[in-house]
């Protein structure tokens, strides 16, 4: 208890980057299961990963200009600091201890990345039984054939991994390590033993990242060519 006294309640992660974790849990969740139902369930495996597109892209956006400690500056670490946190010897001004820590950030990468590609190799699948993705006719039928092989085969499994290990990460933080990764991305707030600049969490913020995901949405729907019939084009 008296440690507890002792540790700071400070706000880690702002409410967009909480809201885009679940929204994106939530999305991925939804296009695995539709694609496992398969029939007429492919709608919203499309839908769902057309969702989980916006989600990226506007969490690159946030990546730049959103809070403190979900911009990509702050959470991606060099190979010397990945060196010094599994050594455990930090230098000053090393803070493995907020949001996340090297390994943290590599296993974040890799899953925007491998999602993003996972999302872009679905627009131009095609199953050639009853499901296309929306861009199919905009490519040839061979770059078709290869990246709808890997969609159904490398892409998925590889996204099956990435959440196995995230899991695991989780479980082995809670259990071994006792420290709590799930509550921060709940409530926002990290309890640290040494105060650092918390992530300016109000309405502006708020307010810029709505704007972001508009524009997120606006940019997907124009390359799927969703905005044309919109614009009289």
């Amino acid at each position: 208890m008296a440690l507890e006294e002792k540790l700071q309640r400070i706000r880690v992660w702002d409410l967009p980057t909480r809201l885009f974790h679940w929204g994106l849990v939530l999305a991925v969740t939804v296009a695995v299961l539709s694609a496992k139902l398969g029939g007429n369930a492919m709608v919203w495996h499309m839908r769902a990963g057309i969702c989980v597109l916006v989600l990226l892209i506007f969490r690159l956006l946030w990546g730049v200009v959103g809070g403190r400690w979900s911009r990509f500056d702050r959470f991606v670490y060099g190979p010397a600091a990945c060196w010094r946190y599994l050594r455990n010897k930090p230098q000053p001004g090393d803070r493995f201890d907020v949001g996340h820590n090297p390994l943290g950030a590599l296993s974040v990468l890799a899953m925007l990345a491998w999602l993003l590609l996972q999302a872009g190799s679905g627009l131009i699948a095609d199953d050639q039984i009853a499901s296309a993705g929306p861009l199919v006719a905009k490519v040839s039928s061979a770059t078709s054939e290869v990246w709808t092989a890997h969609h159904t085969t490398w892409g998925q499994w590889g996204v099956f991994a990435l959440l196995g290990l995230h899991l695991l990460a989780l479980l082995f933080h809670r259990w071994i390590k006792k420290k709590d990764l799930l509550g921060p991305m709940l409530s926002g707030d990290q309890l640290l033993a040494e105060a650092v600049q918390p992530a300016r969490d109000g309405w502006p913020q708020r307010l810029l990242a709505l704007a972001l995901l508009a524009l997120s949405g606006a940019a997907v729907a124009g390359l799927l060519g969703l905005l044309a019939p919109l614009l009289g084009a």
